[in-house]
């Protein structure tokens, strides 16, 4: 009727390895910001090709 309870040996070790896997990044934050300022994710540029006036130009009405 009743779910027997887990013990603590094996909860315990469970608990502590779900805590590590969450804050080691941010507790590898501060290694990474040594190197000099802050640390920022960028995505990349986009190659600019020029289409957009060419595309501006050709959709124009008369």
């Amino acid at each position: 009727m009743f779910a027997r309870p887990v013990p603590l040996t094996t909860l315990l070790p469970r608990a502590l390895l779900i805590v590590l896997a969450l804050a080691a990044p941010v507790l590898a934050m501060p290694h990474l910001g040594r190197g000099g300022g802050p640390v920022t994710i960028e995505a990349p540029t986009m190659k600019k090709t020029g289409m957009g006036f060419v595309l501006l130009v050709s959709l124009q009405r008369n």
